[in-house]
């Protein structure tokens, strides 16, 4: 029987007041056009907060300061497992900009329901929603 791939992610969730930042995927990425929050997939040889201070930094621009692991969660597409790993940005130097998604924007936390958002986050909204409180 051969063996699950799993990939682990990070994300941050970063807040401005009562919104938190999301993000719009890429054309030509896996789920364009759905929202997330930013981050990406922890490299060998990194910590997932590493992981996360370089993805914001290639993302968005921005110098951060990675907090607390808020949330973990796990979800199949198809074949393939990811290991969500959701923390909080506690500080960040810059203006995040738009250099890796389509749009950004800041949005509170219940407008995530309305918004296209990959499976894995939908299928875990209300705990997102909970971490994020």
């Amino acid at each position: 029987m051969k063996r699950p791939v799993w990939i682990p992610v990070v994300t941050g969730l970063m807040r401005r007041g009562d919104k938190v930042l999301v993000g719009q995927r890429p054309v030509g990425n896996t789920l364009a056009g759905h929202w997330e929050f930013p981050g990406g997939k922890i490299e060998k040889n990194e910590s997932p907060e590493q992981a996360l201070v370089r993805e914001l930094r290639e993302e968005l621009g921005i110098e951060a300061e990675v907090g607390a692991l808020k949330l973990a969660s796990t979800h199949s597409y198809g074949d393939t497992g990811i290991v969500i790993l959701f923390y909080e940005v506690l500080f960040w130097k810059g203006e995040p900009k738009n250099v890796h998604h389509m749009d950004l924007r800041w949005i509170t936390p219940s407008e995530l329901k309305d918004l296209s958002i990959p499976d894995a986050n939908r299928r875990i909204l209300d705990r997102i929603e909970e971490a994020l409180r």
